[in-house]
């Protein structure tokens, strides 16, 4: 879902014309609309309606502090995964009771502040990250909530680099290793285990691996309640994919259909409801990929070889999802116009060859100065960009039906190293 339209052949975010914004906001920048945002939460929030539940975002999609306040505005909980995402998340507005605290890495300063601010419950990820919080919420006279993040071994059929739930990912707690330590929790005095926790991964299409998942963490549930613990939540992570590659029906694409959260948690509503527990849901992509582009500028354009080059003044300090997992978003003119279309690759400036947005684009004809929105870039954008080649990040500007503000400038070149 999301509230981009072509309207007389021009671009717009909800009410905004996209062209009118970049006469007045230098290119490139991240646009985003606050509109898919609020009804992308409702709808996800409405799939598991009838159940005690909770949607945590995930803030590693985006942490823009005007984006967090809206949905902390709505009713989310979050996700996080660092001391600075737990501050960002408090500071907008989160209850610090509706926030889970994952990551395999969290040091000794992080789980000291998450105790300090009473969040929900920390997901541990080793048996050895136990006891290190044992310790410390024992130096703090208080019972640290835990929830056991367990690694199913499932295979989610995605890219490795965003794949989280199989044995050979770093991720969470081996299933015979986490039964033994549901029964084993007698050593660690400080500690409450109240949830279980399960997270496959990013982008996943399909509904097999959340309904292994979900059997999985049923059954254990059932372990940590014959071991004498209450248990308050099951976390079935997030993860749900959204389409890149069928944006708008009048443009060719190969058609990735996301999955149908509702249908899913209907056939799951059986599991859920003999689990006696409140359902926690982590969506990030879902929630903000569709909300967000990144317009930028035609620069230049070359033919080399008889291989057309689109280059433009966005890079893979922008937006380095094609770069580094070779991500498709469809690329597509601010105005559109007739005339022949060609195929070309759309780069940026950057002086890697892995520096590009798309390859092998069917676009038409453009000339110096043209503007071009690529898309579902919500997600994953701004929060991966960098200054590499000592280039400032772009501005970041939410539109709210006929109005549009700045939320984050755009960053400048004195101030690179500070």
């Amino acid at each position: 879902m999301h509230f981009f339209r072509f309207k007389k052949n021009q671009l717009y975010c909800e009410e905004q014309s996209v062209e009118a914004i970049a006469q007045k906001v230098a290119t490139p920048f991240y646009l985003y609309s606050q509109k898919t945002i609020v009804e992308n939460f409702g709808r996800i929030d409405r799939a598991f309606s009838g159940l005690d539940h909770l949607i945590c975002y995930a803030l590693k999609a985006n942490s823009n502090e005007a984006l967090l306040s809206l949905l902390a505005e709505c009713g989310a909980g979050a996700d996080v995964v660092s001391r600075g995402e737990l501050f960002l998340a408090i500071k907008s507005g989160f209850d610090p009771k509706k926030i889970v605290y994952a990551g395999v890495g969290k040091r000794d300063d992080e789980i000291k502040f998450a105790l300090e601010k009473n969040i929900l419950a920390f997901n541990v990820e080793s048996t050895e990250e136990l006891g290190v919080i044992n310790g410390i919420a024992g130096g703090l006279k208080k019972k640290a909530p835990v929830a056991i993040r367990i690694n199913p071994n499932i295979d989610i059929h995605g890219h490795p680099y965003i794949s989280t739930g199989k044995s050979a990912d770093k991720f969470g707690i081996e299933l015979p290793v986490a039964r033994a330590t549901i029964h084993d929790l007698g050593q660690y005095s400080n500690i409450q285990l109240i949830g279980l926790h399960c997270h496959l991964g990013s982008q996943i299409t399909e509904i097999a691996p959340y309904l292994r998942a979900v059997k999985i963490l049923r059954d254990l549930a059932d372990e940590v309640r014959l071991a004498g613990h209450t248990l308050l939540y099951v976390d079935i992570g997030g993860g749900l994919g959204v389409s890149y590659q069928n944006v708008f029906d009048d443009l060719e694409a190969v058609s990735d259909t996301p999955i149908d959260l509702a249908q899913l948690v209907q056939r799951l509503r059986p599991d859920f409801q003999s689990l006696g527990c409140k359902v926690i849901f982590e969506p990030g992509r879902a929630l903000v990929a569709e909300a967000g582009i990144l317009v930028t500028r035609v620069l230049y354009q070359k033919v080399s070889q008889g291989k057309r080059f689109v280059i433009v003044d966005a890079a893979m300090n922008d937006l380095i999802r094609p770069s580094l997992y070779g991500a498709y978003h469809e690329i597509v003119p601010v105005l559109k116009r007739g005339g022949e279309w060609v195929h070309a690759d759309v780069v940026g400036p950057i002086c890697e060859s892995g520096d590009f947005l798309g390859r092998d684009r069917r676009l038409p004809e453009l000339a110096r100065g043209d503007l071009l929105a690529i898309m579902t870039a919500g997600a994953y954008g701004f929060v991966l960009s960098s200054n590499y080649n000592a280039r400032p990040r772009p501005a970041e500007i939410l539109v709210d039906g006929s109005g549009y503000r700045l939320i984050r400038p755009a960053g400048q070149v004195d101030t690179l190293w500070t």
